[in-house]
């Protein structure tokens, strides 16, 4: 199944079953999204639940919002993240503070979905990594979705919750297939370890945990070690229950995310885990991210300024032979 198949039937299904469900963004009726996530969902529900706004996106918030307070589940979805910019009134005085300022008597159930991280030559206002902007505004929930699987389970979960969320994709993902198996299950506060290991934790979220699983194998055999994989998943609230016990089972720890090093969401997870494990690391944590510069459009630029599977390997197996692996 395709991630954008994943996503579209989440919202389907919640649409369905709930009539309170609405979904409103530019294109998301009948052209069917940018990236056809809401493909058919015009044709079925009608245009006074999938409604075509104008490019407006503070505007989308803002009337998404007002939907919450009257009842509805709306789901916003801005075409990118780069483009939330001029929503981020809405997003962070209203949508994430209501419920507080109110002392608890406003809920707001209401979604924002947008894709977001480096396509290819898009360049620098539209290759943008911004989640840990979003992460680090209070009364926000932020989830990622990386396959099918965090797609579809975590974006019902974000639709049925009473809290504000921001739903995170990535937009080199909608045309990936991924499975979906009937029986799965996912709770989108969680972490997931995508693979065991013993000597070594490497975390990462969106599309890096593909770039990560790309090179999984090499690193182990030219390091001789058990590596574990954890796709970080929830950002807020961040899932440190599992990303501590991983690393007080392996002792050492990597990070690998797109966005800049400089104020990057990785910088969180290592302060976090420091102050719950310091004690137990054999080895300074590494960070892999994207180089601290705007997204070059050239090509061969735009590949030098983030993380690819052969520097993940090269960085990560260099760091393993300078701290004992």
């Amino acid at each position: 199944m395709f991630y954008r198949e994943a996503l579209n039937l989440a919202i389907d299904e919640m649409m369905e079953i709930d009539e309170s469900v609405v979904i409103l963004g530019e294109d998301v009726g009948f052209y069917g999204g940018n990236y056809k996530v809401t493909e058919g969902l015009y044709a079925k529900y009608g245009e006074k639940r999938v409604i075509d706004t104008p490019i407006a996106e503070n505007s989308i918030v803002g009337i998404a919002i007002g939907m919450a307070l009257g009842g509805l589940r709306p789901i916003a979805e801005i075409m990118t993240a780069n483009f939330a910019m001029l929503a981020m009134d809405q997003i962070v005085n209203n949508m994430a503070k209501l419920r507080y300022m109110s002392g608890g008597k406003i809920v707001l159930p209401m979604v924002v979905r947008m894709p977001q991280g480096v396509v290819k030559q898009l360049a620098s206002q539209h290759s943008q990594s911004l989640e840990s902007l979003f992460a680090g505004i209070p009364g926000l929930r932020v989830f990622t979705a990386s396959d099918c699987i965090t797609a579809y389970h975590g974006l019902k979960t974000a639709i049925k919750l009473d809290d504000p969320v921001v739903f995170l994709e990535h937009t080199l993902l909608y045309f990936e297939k991924f499975d979906l198996p009937k029986d799965s299950f996912y709770n989108p506060f969680k972490a997931r370890v995508l693979k065991e290991g013993k000597d070594l934790t490497i975390f990462s979220y969106l599309k890096m945990v593909h770039d990560v699983l790309k090179v999984v194998d090499k690193i182990e055999s030219t390091l001789n070690v058990s590596v574990e994989v954890i796709d970080v998943g929830p950002l807020n609230p961040l899932d440190l229950e599992t990303l501590t016990n991983s690393v007080k089972k392996t002792k050492r720890f990597v990070i690998v995310e797109e966005n800049p090093k400089h104020g990057g969401f990785g910088a969180q997870i290592v302060s976090s885990i420091l102050e719950e494990c310091f004690y137990n690391l054999d080895a300074p944590p590494l960070r892999i991210a994207g180089e601290d510069v705007p997204i070059p459009y050239n090509r061969k630029l735009e590949l030098l300024s983030i993380p690819t599977p052969e520097k993940i390997y090269l960085k990560i197996v260099e760091w393993g032979k300078q701290n004992g692996l």
